[in-house]
């Protein structure tokens, strides 16, 4: 029997996914998760610092909005930020509604605070097990819902299909032909590409794949040169790296050098409690300067019983390393967090190429701008993610407008080598080395040329004729890195030493785009 042409696959099982399935299925459609791990899999269940909502007494819903454009140094789009704060209270809603067990104080939910956010707006779920609480509830609604889940299910490709649809061109890890699932809406819900970096607070599995996939399908992409360091994972030789949430510093620890000064005041009047990027670069700078690999940061002042109901997780990976956070200071350094770019939607979801939506971390709304504020990224894979499910109930016609600037690279041929493990630790290598917290044009160049040969040299890695996923790991990087040299100026998370101010004639987004110019 043919499938419904309103069953909708949905590539991806973290927040976005889960809730863009759970919606589905609520508004009358029948959909499809496909997932290249295990459905518990993703960033979702990582995420320690919690969601944003103004729900709080002293708190408004414009308040947010002008905190997370204040966070995206020029370049948010005010449509989607109006959205995203707009919204916040009634997906909040839909998550108390499917079970989220929220933190609470004397039958309120429990708010805490973060940088850049000028008021406590940030719930939390199991203290620092937000993600991980958010996710498991969703995957049990999913499940109780009887929605198709494909684990270990890989997407390889998207090809054109008549009428303005997609092909999702797909394997399993149990081997066998590619399927091809053709006549049904597909939605990116793939996730960020941190991994790719060689120090990472990600799963191994966010390697950008949905990025790479949508370019090579004639996809608009944008931001990609926007990626997010988050400034506080464990540092030791030999132990994980561990994120330790910047809640804590909204608790009021602080950071000090090797010498045990706080250096933070000297950076920014907001010390701790400053975006990301610029909190990245003073570690950064202090690491230079000391000539150490780890800056500390130190909640003595916390009690230790707060920090232990507050930050469970984080207490018990201490605890595994020795360490007590009510006594000792904790060596941290930054790592690569957070794709804020990603594939070009407008605020339905709807990319530039028909049948294919996105939302989550794998989209680009121009909602964080060049600095995603914390604890707007779950928010972002609810908000955008409703809109995403309705257009999939009622489709209406349109798309993304490409930006002022947007750059032109040649229709990618090659399938890329079977480098495995090689290419993505080389790949890694280079991002790391050259387009990571600090850049400049001799770097970027040279991480250009390369990833282009990991893009795009040698044969098929297997007889279905598809990129290796090692080839679609390199292809993003490299919108990463084309994207980076372009942008002569530092915005946001974007900080190059040649170009270090930034640019009125940059204020905007950036585009790529891939033409055949053989045609």
């Amino acid at each position: 029997m043919p499938v419904p042409a309103r069953s909708p696959v949905i590539v991806g099982s973290g927040i976005a996914g889960l809730y863009v399935a759970l919606r589905a299925r609520e508004l009358g459609l029948a959909p499809t998760i496909l997932t290249k791990s295990g459905i518990d899999e993703s960033n979702t269940r990582y995420a320690q610092g919690g969601i944003a909502a103004a729900i709080g007494p002293d708190d408004s819903v414009e308040l947010h909005r002008i905190d997370t454009i204040r966070a995206g140094a020029g370049i948010v789009d005010p449509a989607a930020a109006t959205r995203l704060t707009s919204e916040a209270p009634a997906r909040i809603a839909d998550l108390v509604r499917y079970g989220v067990p929220f933190d609470t104080t004397e039958g309120r939910i429990s708010l805490g605070r973060e940088a850049a956010h000028s008021r406590p707006r940030i719930l939390h779920a199991g203290g620092d097990a937000t993600g991980l609480r958010i996710e498991e509830t969703l995957r049990a609604r999913v499940l109780e819902a009887g929605i198709d889940v494909r684990e270990r299910t890989r997407l390889r490709a998207l090809r054109p299909a008549g009428r303005g649809g997609v092909v999702a061109v797909v394997t399993r890890a149990s081997g066998g032909a590619a399927e091809e699932i053709a006549g049904r809406p597909v939605v990116l819900a793939t996730g960020g590409t941190g991994s790719l970096y060689r120090q990472s607070s990600n799963p191994a599995i966010a390697t950008g794949e949905g990025v790479a996939i949508a370019f090579r399908a004639g996809a608009l992409v944008t931001d990609m040169e926007f990626i997010q360091f988050h400034p506080t994972t464990f540092a030791r030789a030999g132990a994980p790296r561990f994120l330790i949430t910047e809640a804590l510093r909204g608790e009021g620890a602080v950071l000090r050098n090797a010498a045990g000064e706080r250096f933070m005041p000297r950076y920014d009047p907001a010390a701790e409690l400053a975006p990301r990027d610029i909190v990245c670069r003073a570690i950064e700078q202090e690491l230079r300067r000391t000539g150490t690999s780890e800056v500390f940061l130190d909640a003595t002042a916390i009690p230790r019983e707060r920090l232990l109901a507050r930050f469970p997780t984080v207490c018990r990976f201490l605890a595994e390393q020795g360490l007590d956070p009510s006594k000792d200071r904790v060596p941290v350094s930054p790592v690569a967090h957070y794709m804020i770019g990603g594939v070009t939607t407008d605020l339905e979801g709807r990319t530039s190429v028909p049948g294919l939506w996105a939302c989550g971390e794998v989209a680009s709304t121009g909602v964080h701008g060049a600095n995603r504020m914390g604890s707007n990224s779950l928010l972002e894979g609810l908000v955008f993610g409703e809109h995403v499910a309705r257009q999939l109930a009622h489709p209406s016609p349109g798309g993304p407008a490409s930006p002022p600037r947007t750059l032109q690279l040649p229709r990618v041929v090659g399938r890329g080598r079977d480098g495995g493990v090689r290419c993505f630790r080389e790949v890694g290598e280079v991002l790391w080395n050259d387009v990571g917290i600090v850049r400049d044009r001799a770097g970027l160049e040279a991480a250009v040329r390369r990833l282009s040969e990991w893009e795009l040299q040698g044969e098929p890695s297997r007889r279905d004729d598809l990129p290796h996923p090692a080839a679609n790991a390199a292809l993003t990087a490299g919108l990463v890195a084309r994207a980076a040299l372009a942008r002569e100026e530092s915005r946001g998370a974007h900080y190059r030493t040649d170009f270090p101010r930034p640019s009125r004639r940059w204020r905007c987004h950036q585009g790529i785009l891939q033409v055949d110019r053989r045609a």
